[in-house]
């Protein structure tokens, strides 16, 4: 039987060719990965809130499939209804399939904070307006952004395509050294590649979109296997 040690639910975005391939390449033997799309082909806010109006549709086909545990996987769809969004939307989820649920920015203010990461750096492939969201976002939950960079890019196709050096760069060009760590959003964001090179070169943990989400879900599921991944994987 797949998924003996434990089945985990994912949704993400319909233009989202990132996330998946990502939890596949490290998942623990014995943890299944069973998915559910919701409309989204534009990282704006409109889509973005459009988007969310069908997460309870997808949780209610993951839950045919006996998942124990739910992560809406999408970073902005999950901060830019601003500080409580997030809480509401995975108490909506909860209360319709009856199956515990996070979503990605639940699981990044987790990592930022059982990494200690007071004051960060983000990095993210998105268009200025999405960044002021996250920044807010961020700041309602007690951190201090020091600096947000992003790539400008709206097409969640195009972000997919980006290689994951292009986050090592970027992170490192923009680097002050003045920040607990750096955080890279966007689940559709190429990372897991680069986590461990980003911080032996710079010295201070990275926490990713994609590496807060699998980290809270093997969580969830009590699956301590570590893995490559950064000292959140490592260490907690």
């Amino acid at each position: 039987m797949f998924g003996w040690r434990g089945r985990i639910g994912l949704i993400v975005p319909s233009s989202n060719t990132t996330m998946e391939m990502e939890f596949h390449s490290v998942l623990p033997e014995g943890v299944s990965l069973h998915t559910s799309r919701m409309p989204l082909k534009s990282v704006t806010e409109e889509e973005l809130l459009n988007m969310s109006s069908y997460a309870i549709e997808a949780a209610k086909l993951l839950a045919d499939a006996g998942v124990e545990v739910i992560a809406f996987g999408c970073t902005s769809g999950s901060f830019i209804g601003g500080k409580d969004f997030e809480k509401e939307l995975e108490m909506k989820i909860e209360k319709e399939v009856n199956v515990e649920t996070f979503t990605t920015s639940t699981a990044v203010i987790e990592a930022l904070n059982i990494l200690e990461m007071q004051t960060v750096q983000v990095i993210t492939p998105y268009i200025d307006e999405i960044n002021q969201r996250e920044k807010e976002f961020l700041e309602a939950n007690g951190f201090e952004v020091v600096d947000i960079r992003g790539l400008g890019i709206s097409d969640n196709i195009e972000i997919g395509k980006l290689e994951p050096y292009i986050a090592y760069r970027l992170a490192k060009a923009s680097f002050t050294g003045d920040v607990d760590g750096i955080f890279i959003s966007c689940t559709n964001f190429r990372t897991f590649e680069i986590i461990e090179k980003l911080e032996r070169d710079l010295g201070v943990p990275v926490v990713t979109s994609n590496q807060a989400t699998l980290w809270m879900a093997l969580r969830q599921i009590d699956v301590k296997d570590k893995l490559p991944l950064g000292k959140l994987l490592r260490e907690y």
